[in-house]
Formats: structure tokens, sequence, C-alpha cells
């Protein structure tokens, strides 16, 4: 990949552009430092104006980005009811490659793409929890009384579909996982599979509602391994039961973003449209315990409600 590629990756993640809305809820940046790891977990919650507890999603941005990516979705997830919280992990966030020579940046980016920097980000997702919690009784506090913690879910784009698969339970080498049992459903933008598991020995146990999104040009910026064949396998493993994926005709891998000037494809209109109804559909179902989003979401009928394609895949199980 060359230099001028590279640029357009970096600023196709981290760049808002005209796909993003104006903002709809309040928005409050805060930052949590977890003393027993000496580090800094910045977050940028969206907060509806509300009365009474809310459920939660959080959010964790791919490769390089930070607690500002995809405000299209913090937004429109504020605007159905939810409290969203997206969150920054330091060692993989913009910093890595914002203090790179231009010509040194995807080098930069493959090496913060470690176990390291997945672990770290694997314990950031219970700090922050565990934040909220306070946050939710402490006195004074913007987010006091605001956060129903019994019905949180999770999502992420790339590196941050690691992090959300991470949280839900996928094994590791040794039977290791990092399954954080306070959140109630999964939303994996871009996800992928573990290059020493099978996807069987990865993702067949996990029985927690999972929804995945991917797009026929869905690709890796840094791993050419990752084909979009290869992450609707995730798809494939998971156990029957609460289980949907979404597949974008001609959808690349920034069109879950809020980038996409840099293609024809990442520019197509209904996208981001069929992102947004079928998530805030998804977390109705299992945040909110809305039968009839349920119902809608194992039929044809969202099809319509999403604008989908004909050649746009809408499957569950």
């Amino acid at each position: 990949m060359t230099t001028p590629k590279f640029y357009s990756f970096a600023v196709a993640v981290f760049s808002v552009t005209a796909l993003s809305r104006v903002p709809a809820a309040e928005t409050i940046l805060l930052d949590p430092v977890d003393a027993e790891r000496e580090r800094t977990v910045p977050v940028k919650v969206y907060l509806p104006e509300t009365e009474k507890p809310l459920p939660v999603i959080l959010f964790s941005h791919g490769l390089g980005g930070s607690r500002k990516a995809s405000p299209y979705l913090g937004n429109h997830w504020a605007e159905a009811g939810f409290v969203a919280v997206f969150i920054q992990h330091a060692g993989s966030d913009e910093d890595v490659w914002k203090n790179a020579a231009r010509s040194e940046r995807m080098a930069a980016m493959k090496e913060a793409a470690n176990f390291r920097s997945s672990v770290a980000r694997y314990a950031d997702i219970p700090f922050v929890i565990d934040q909220l919690e306070k946050w939710n009784v402490g006195e004074g506090h913007p987010l006091r009384g605001k956060l129903e913690l019994e019905h949180i879910g999770m999502s992420g784009h790339s590196y941050g579909a690691n992090t959300t698969q991470a949280m839900m339970g996928q094994k590791f080498p040794f039977n290791t996982d990092f399954h954080e049992p306070r959140i109630d459903a999964f939303l994996a933008l871009s996800p992928s599979l573990h290059k020493r598991l099978t996807p069987e020995e990865a993702f067949g146990h996990v029985q927690s509602p999972v929804l995945l999104m991917t797009g026929t040009k869905d690709g890796s910026p840094i791993d050419p391994t990752t084909t979009p064949e290869s992450r609707m396998q995730v798809f494939t493993a998971l156990p029957k039961g609460d289980k949907y994926q979404l597949v974008l005709e001609d959808a690349e891998h920034f069109a879950f973003s809020d980038a996409g000037g840099f293609s024809r494809q990442n520019r197509i209109e209904h996208h981001h449209h069929a992102i947004q109804t079928i998530s805030t559909r998804f977390w109705n179902a299992y945040l909110k315990g809305d039968p009839d989003a349920k119902a809608l979401l194992q039929s044809e009928a969202i099809r319509k409600e999403a604008e989908l394609v004909e050649a746009d895949r809408w499957e569950w199980k």
C-alpha cells in the first residue's frame, strides 16, 4: 500500500464528514483514570434529555480512532433513548498515527495492533462499566440517575469489533476468554476471526444476542488475510438463537464509520440508514425488551424499514 492511500485511510477513519449529523443529545467528555493500570480511558457520552434511567451502549473505536468516532451512531442511538458511551483506547488510538511521520504511519498502525494493545482494550471495558456504576450514584455528577445499568449493550468497528467479540466471550488459545457478564447484547461492525482457532472453537459457544454487520468489499487496511468472506464466517460459527447478520452489497471497510468521502462504495446512500435502523431495532429488542422489535428482526419486513436493496443480505438464526 502506498503512502497516499494510507493517508486517505487515516483521514477516512478520523475525519468528521458530511455524513455526521447535528448532535441530538448533550455530549459529555470524561477522562477517568484507572489507578491500578496508571491508564486514562477517555469517554464521550451522548446523553439524551431524560428524567429516568436509560439503557447504555458502549462503543469501541477502530485502530487509530478515538472517542470522537462514528457520531452518526452516537447521536442516533441517543435519539432512540439510549445513553451511548464512546470509549478511547490509549496505545491503539489516534496518537499512533498522528505522532508518526507520514511515511511511517502504516508501520506504526500495524505495530499498534498487538496483543498488549488488545489486552489493554479488553481491560478498558470493565473499568468503564465500573466508572459508570460510580457516576450513576455520584452526588452532583451529570450522569447521576441517568443510567439503567441492568441493560448494557456493546458495539465497535474493526479493532473495536475485536474488542466487542472479546467481551461477548470469544475464546482465545489455552481456553482463555475475557467475557464481561454485565453486557447483555453485542453488535460487531466488521467482525473478524482468530488466527489460531477455528471459527467454531472461537465462537461456537456464545449464547448472548449478537448482531454482525459487514460488506461484500469489507477487507482490512492492514491485514490482507482478513476478507469479506472470512468476516462472514463469524456468523456461521455462532450457535442458533438471537443471532443476526447484515451484509451490505458493495460496502467497504469504512462504510461502517463516519468516513466515506474516498470511494463511491463508501458513499452509497442507504448504508448508514440501514446500520442505524437495524442496530436500533436490535437494541430495542435486547436492551428494552421490545417484542415487536425482535419479531421485526426475525422477518423479511426489516428490509423495507432499513431500505435494503435486493443484493443486501439479511439473515438470522
